[in-house]
């Protein structure tokens, strides 16, 4: 049984400004969250990691390496599909894929070790200790859900690349929370992954002159699923302090 392909499967004959975007996009965006992630960092991590009083959970110091672990290996396996060495990447792959599978439980398991910190030692508040958990738990989500399509994918290019694009960038979100105001106001961090994602919409319309269905799913869905997050924590919704408070013990 075969299957008409869509419309955003066929060939189309680029110009050269497409035939660029095609050949170095993906590189330059994984070079280009790798800067996104050191700026938004570079602000906190003395403070709160290096020289951080009192003294972080080590779990915080493992998720940290974990996290910058994961951008690293995307600029890697961009790097080998730009240099056409794609024997390698989907070798290397699968250590992407036990890295890919850790970042969820790393995450998750951070959080809950953090807001249980800032209770302990920071004073601050179960209810908003357990606030900010609706942030980080979404972000997991946004991240695995992607991954794991990537993977079930990995034999399509166009939805693989797309895919881990998307859940790379998922993980951007606490760097632009870091960001300066100026640069970054209060509460509009998503803004920023979002215009990251939207980069690689561009991508299409100037490559394939079509946004990829990719794409066109997942972007109102991320879009729904971050209002609902931060909606949750600016109206401090029941339903949530209660499950934080159960979490959190």
């Amino acid at each position: 049984m075969t299957t008409k392909p869509w419309p955003t499967d066929k060939i189309v004959r680029r110009t050269a400004g497409g035939v660029l975007a095609d050949r170095y996009f993906y590189f330059s965006m994984s070079v280009l969250i790798a800067v996104v992630v050191v700026y938004g960092f570079s602000h906190t991590v003395g403070k709160k990691l290096i020289y951080a009083v009192p003294d972080r959970p080590f779990l915080l110091y493992l998720h940290a390496g974990v996290f910058s672990g994961w951008v690293a290996f995307f600029i890697f396996q961009a790097a080998l599909v730009r240099t056409r060495n794609v024997r390698l990447h989907r070798i290397i792959g699968w250590f992407g894929v036990a890295l890919g599978v850790a970042i969820p439980i790393m995450g998750v398991t951070t959080a809950i070790t953090m807001a249980r910190f800032k209770m302990t030692y920071l004073h601050a508040t179960e209810t908003a200790s357990g606030l900010g958990l609706v942030v980080s738990f979404f972000d997991m989500i946004a991240f695995a859900v992607p991954f794991a399509l990537a993977i079930y994918w990995r034999n399509k290019p166009e939805f693989h690349r797309r895919l881990i694009l998307i859940a790379t960038c998922a993980l951007t979100s606490a760097a632009f929370a870091r960001f300066p105001k100026y640069l970054v106001p209060p509460g509009l961090f998503y803004l920023g992954v979002d215009l990251l994602i939207l980069l690689g919409v561009i991508r299409d319309l100037i490559a394939d002159r079509r946004i990829h269905r990719i794409y066109l799913w997942a972007l109102p869905l991320l879009l729904m699923g971050q209002v609902f997050a931060l909606y949750t924590v600016i109206k401090d919704l029941p339903y949530w302090v209660r499950i934080s408070h159960a979490i959190l013990g």
